[in-house]
């Protein structure tokens, strides 16, 4: 029996001993700091008007608080009927994060697909709803997908400025980062593309992981939607800087040999799953139904 199995077998007597809800194991104290976040690692020029330690709570004063109108065939938890067999899924996949995050360091986790239109954005922004609905979690989604940025309409929010603008040196920290309706989860979208530098230029540079580390502190987990693996090397780049890499394949449409060509890219490094998107032919399960598919020790089989 695979490991992959045993997860979801466990996850599921956890639902059943806590009423139908996964549970979280407990987390080392350092994984989330209400303590002072670690001190800025940009210069003087970029750290203008930021304090040398930044809290949560202070950085949630001064960022910008639009509305957000979520789009609802997109966010399945929104709708408890049709859609609730899929915030189900996110649930086990949720668990099964928190499982592996029991013997490795996981809080920064790169969401990724072999090529575009296989779900990625909306496995991120669904997994991101799905972990802060957990008591005092907070959760950031960052749109690395600087070619083709589409988190902000996922979730309704104003694109701009964001990561492209702060990359370029034309937005501080503050003003890309949205703390939006849902309690204790952040966006910082895609931005302008007007940036006259190429995305892996802007992506690779220092700036990118200064970022990372001014605010991995005050979250508990930080979700990266990044542009697909195949085409371009970005992805490649900014899972250097994470400690778990997500690949989404959707069922039934991406080619096994691009599929197993994007995990090779990580199977050596931080892969730690692949998310099986829009399976439909599960019975019981309906259009939106996902499901957790393999995991780097079950030979990263991309079958159903």
């Amino acid at each position: 029996m695979s490991r992959i199995h045993d997860a979801l077998k466990k996850a599921e007597e956890e639902k059943a001993a806590t009423g139908g809800v996964a549970t979280a194991q407990p987390e080392a104290a350092q994984t989330r700091e209400d303590a002072p976040a670690a001190r800025s690692l940009f210069g003087s020029e970029r750290s203008a008007g930021l304090p040398e330690v930044l809290r949560f709570n202070e950085m949630k004063e001064k960022c910008s608080r639009p509305d957000w109108k979520l789009e609802a065939n997109a966010n399945v938890f929104l709708d408890g009927g049709r859609s609730s067999l899929a915030a189900e899924q996110f649930r086990t996949l949720r668990s099964r994060l928190y499982q592996i995050r029991g013997d490795k360091r996981l809080k920064t986790v790169l969401v990724t697909s072999a090529v575009s239109a296989e779900g990625k954005t909306f496995v991120v922004a669904n997994l991101a709803q799905s972990l802060v609905r957990q008591k005092d979690r907070r959760i950031l989604i960052i749109d690395a997908d600087l070619r083709a940025a589409r988190q902000h309409a996922v979730l309704g929010a104003p694109s701009t400025p964001g990561l492209g603008d702060f990359l370029s040196g034309s937005a501080d920290l503050f003003s890309v980062i949205q703390f939006g309706p849902i309690e204790n989860l952040c966006l910082i979208p895609g931005g302008s593309s007007s940036s006259l530098r190429e995305p892996s230029d802007l992506l690779s540079g220092p700036e990118f992981k200064q970022l990372l580390d001014r605010v991995t502190p005050m979250f508990d987990w930080i979700l990266i939607d990044s542009p697909p693996v195949v085409p371009v090397a970005d992805a490649t780049m900014i899972a250097a800087l994470c400690d778990g890499v997500l690949v989404v394949v959707k069922a039934n449409g991406t080619d096994f040999q691009l599929a197993q060509k994007a995990c090779q890219e990580f199977q050596e490094k931080n892969l730690i799953g692949v998310v099986l998107n829009r399976v439909e032919d599960i019975p019981g399960y309906e259009d939106y139904a996902y499901a957790y598919g393999a995991d780097k020790s079950a030979g990263l089989n991309l079958t159903k």
